[in-house]
Parts: C-alpha cells; sequence; structure tokens
C-alpha cells in the first residue's frame, strides 16, 4: 500500500527570502523606522574660534517603533523584528 504524500505547506510570499518587500507597491529597497517619544540628547565640545564640534549623540526610545514603506509609506511594522534581525 502506497503511503499518502505529504502535503506542502504554502509559505506566505513574504517568508520566501530574507528580502522585506512591500504587499502594496512592491518596494524592496526603502524604509523608514519612526519612533516615537524618542529623547535625543547631542554632546557638543566648543572650539576655541566660539563654533561648536558635536562629540557624541545618544537616544532613548520611549514609545513605540514602527516600520514603513519608504515609497507609499504602508505600515510594515510586522516586519519590524526581521528588519531588526537583518541590520548588520
Amino acid at each position: 500500500m502506497e503511503q499518502p504524500r505529504k502535503s506542502r505547506q504554502r509559505l506566505p510570499d513574504h517568508t520566501k527570502t530574507a528580502r522585506i518587500s512591500c504587499p502594496i507597491c512592491g518596494n524592496d529597497e526603502e524604509f523608514l523606522e519612526v519612533a516615537d517619544g524618542v529623547i535625543l540628547t547631542s554632546h557638543y565640545i566648543q572650539n576655541p574660534d566660539g563654533s561648536f564640534t558635536q562629540d557624541d549623540d545618544e537616544s532613548e526610545i520611549l514609545g513605540e517603533v514602527k516600520l514603513f514603506c519608504g515609497d507609499c509609506g504602508a505600515d510594515l511594522t510586522e516586519f519590524h523584528q526581521h528588519f531588526l534581525d537583518m541590520l548588520f
């Protein structure tokens, strides 16, 4: 008796590759990460001539962080963790 074949589970298109692509417009190159409630602290050194040079900056995110398509503006926050995992 022949064993039944296991049916292949069809993966959603966005999980077939490591690339994120916008399901609305197809963009897979430009994205925006937007954070709410950010405290940005910039450190400056004053030069002898009175001008300033930025020495360092720090940021603290207090609110939600979202990911958007850089072309059409679609909310892609569902892919944000994948985005973070792929930052090198």
